[in-house]
């Protein structure tokens, strides 16, 4: 899977990205990630990509111009790679899109290419958002300094499902929000730990009745963490006996 990032500070993404996991899964060739500096598409001498809102208004907006011919040099590589045209996903992240879960990261992870457009300053102008966006994403309802940060959440998130890229194959179907709960607590040696102990049924080597405990802890935390994944999980399990 190739990831795709237009940014004003390439290296920020490619520093953050390139370690631990998502580093070496990139270094095995299950995934690849790129960041390509907005500026370098810019026709102003003095690398500027920013300019006045039209209105008024505090801040500088990011200009249509140098966001355009970025993303269509990039849209004219990747084609180049397939051998066809195809229209890529541009994922412009933002507090306006549609807060990111578990379901989209899957969904995502089914594409070949996906390109990030991290805005700054008030923005980018709307009229290249319309021409090149195809989905609007959040983290949450907060704002921050870049684009750059929930870009990189969402690579994470989607590269994880990518095949290869966790060693556990079944790490991904266990842990929270895979199944719209919340995991379970997990425990490691020592048995005992400042007298705390694992639970009794962690050492049984009763698989049934560990997975049976599990599955009990996993619905009481998310009751008491979460109480609106609680209820639609409920609701589902309710819909689907039905």
């Amino acid at each position: 899977m190739h990831f795709h990032v237009m940014t004003l500070f390439p290296e920020m993404v490619l520093d953050g990205l390139r370690t631990s996991i998502i580093g070496r899964a990139e270094e095995k060739g299950c995934i690849s990630i790129e960041a390509v500096n907005i500026r370098d598409y810019t026709l102003d001498k003095h690398k500027k990509v920013d300019d006045y809102t039209y209105g008024g208004g505090a801040g500088m907006l990011m200009q249509a111009q140098p966001v355009y011919d970025c993303w269509q040099a990039l849209e004219e590589r990747i084609a180049q790679r397939k051998g066809a045209k195809h229209r890529t996903r541009v994922i412009y992240v933002t507090p306006q899109g549609e807060v990111f879960h578990q379901k989209r990261a899957a969904e995502l992870s089914q594409e070949e290419d996906l390109i990030f457009l991290c805005g700054h300053y008030e923005g980018i102008d709307e009229r290249v958002l319309e021409e090149i966006v195809t989905d609007y994403i959040s983290i949450g309802d907060y704002v921050l300094t870049g684009g750059e940060l929930p870009a990189m959440v969402l690579i994470d998130a989607v590269s994880r499902l990518v095949p290869g890229v966790l060693n556990n194959g079944e790490s991904a179907q266990t842990e929270s929000h895979a199944n719209g709960l919340l995991e379970y607590p997990q425990y490691s040696r020592p048995e005992i730990w400042h007298e705390r102990r694992v639970p009794e049924v962690l050492l049984s080597g009763h698989h049934a009745n560990i997975e049976k405990w599990r599955m009990e802890q996993s619905l009481e935390r998310t009751k008491e963490r979460r109480p609106e994944l609680y209820e639609a999980y409920i609701k589902s399990c309710q819909i689907l006996q039905k």
